[in-house]
């Protein structure tokens, strides 16, 4: 994922603070959002749903610490990254601050490269995750899900919306064998009445695009993916 994709919200009562952070990372290519309290961090993050967020302690209305532990309630954040910014020598226990749902915490002041680099760090796992769920390599054949793409030996073979889903399902878990109706509700869900022999004919392209030997049906059941 490119950093112009990564959004991160940075919450801070301090605008000079909030202004310095946003300056660096927006020249980093992030894209970044602010709020200045616990209560507007809360409504940013259920808007914007950030990759990460940076969250002061101390500041008025809500502190961070009850503001994260309301952001990890919220649908769709689960794999935000959350650290906290704090002042040396403010009252700050870390073991609540991980308790209330945060990975990490950074000491203010901060060095614009050590803000960098901290950053990428918070960030690794989250991009990592990403990069595993979106593309991913099955034997000799690489899906890339961001941009309904396969490649096969280096040779990428085009293939239709459902044809790529079918395929994604299928190689998702490879040896795994996928019962009809699930194959059914996965790819096709209540977009349209289809018949069983719509999963046939799907299979059978796929087979003669990428090769029979890597489907396999099992009778009564479904279809597994054979990796090569």
């Amino acid at each position: 994922m490119k950093k112009k994709n990564i959004s991160i919200l940075v919450v801070d009562d301090d605008p000079d603070i909030v202004e310095i952070v946003k300056y660096n990372l927006s020249n980093e290519d992030y894209k970044v959002f602010t709020a200045s309290d616990g209560i507007e961090a809360v409504e940013k993050a259920k808007k914007k749903k950030p990759h990460l967020i940076l969250l002061d302690v101390m500041m008025p209305e809500m502190d961070g610490i009850e503001a994260c532990e309301k952001i990890r309630e919220l649908k769709g954040l689960d794999e935000t990254v959350i650290a906290f910014l704090t002042a040396r020598g403010e009252d700050y226990s870390q073991v609540a601050g991980f308790e209330a749902g945060a990975d990490d915490y950074i000491t203010k002041p901060i060095k614009p490269k050590v803000l960098s680099s901290k950053v990428k760090a918070l960030l690794r796992r989250f991009l990592n995750a990403s990069e595993d769920k979106n593309i991913y390599k099955v034997g000799e054949l690489t899906i890339n899900k961001d941009e309904y793409k396969v490649t096969l030996k280096n040779k990428e073979i085009p293939l239709p919306r459902k044809e790529f889903e079918l395929l994604s399902l299928l190689t998702s878990e490879p040896a795994k064998v996928f019962k009809r109706e699930d194959i059914l509700n996965t790819v096709w869900g209540n977009e349209v009445v289809v018949g069983g022999r719509t999963i046939d004919v799907h299979v059978r392209k796929l087979r003669e695009k990428i090769g029979s030997e890597h489907f396999k049906t099992v009778k009564g059941v479904g279809y597994k993916f054979v990796s090569k």
